[in-house]
């Protein structure tokens, strides 16, 4: 498992993902409030429902990988994370300097041992090796911004590239 996830792909995706919500919200805030708010049918309802979902996210395994504070709601209530869209924004600029200052600290021996949580949506304790546990964490990102990035598109606004290969270089 340490060879699909090293601590080069770790600041490699923090960086991707960091750059990816800059581009994310520049084009959310140039959307008027009631559109980002619109139940346009994705898994979180709105733009501004999946967005507050990653955030969400990014808070519960961060607890798991970083100690960070759980988020206050459950997961089932996490598109109603944040109310206000400049809130929103000052804790996502805030995760992402986070998550990357984590990233800068992860090493091969932190990867290679196994993580064990209670998981409230599975309803039972999970262990899984912290590098399979940080694959999904990058992907669950990536997923649920693909999302956003299509809602984004659906009311007229524009992210520029979303490839890894064309946001960042590999930080080795």
């Amino acid at each position: 498992m340490s060879a699909l996830v090293s601590p080069g792909f770790v600041r490699t995706m923090a960086a991707y993902n960091a750059e990816m919500n800059r581009r994310l919200y520049a084009a959310a805030g140039r959307i008027p409030d009631p559109a980002r708010r619109q139940d346009r049918g994705a898994f979180w309802g709105s733009l501004h429902g999946t967005l507050c979902h990653l955030v969400w996210g990014d808070q519960m395994w961060m607890s798991r990988f970083d100690d960070w504070p759980k988020p206050d709601v459950i997961q089932k209530n996490s598109a109603t994370l944040i109310a206000s869209f400049d809130e929103l924004c000052r804790v996502r600029i805030d995760a992402d300097d986070r998550i990357s200052a984590w990233a800068g600290r992860v090493t091969n021996a932190w990867l290679a041992e196994d993580l064990v949580w209670f998981s409230s949506s599975a309803h039972k304790e999970l262990r899984s090796p912290r590098s399979f546990a940080i694959a999904h964490f990058f992907n669950h990102q990536t997923h649920h911004r693909g999302q956003a990035h299509g809602l984004i598109t659906a009311c007229g606004e524009k992210t520029g590239n979303t490839d890894l290969f064309l946001v960042v270089e590999p930080v080795l």
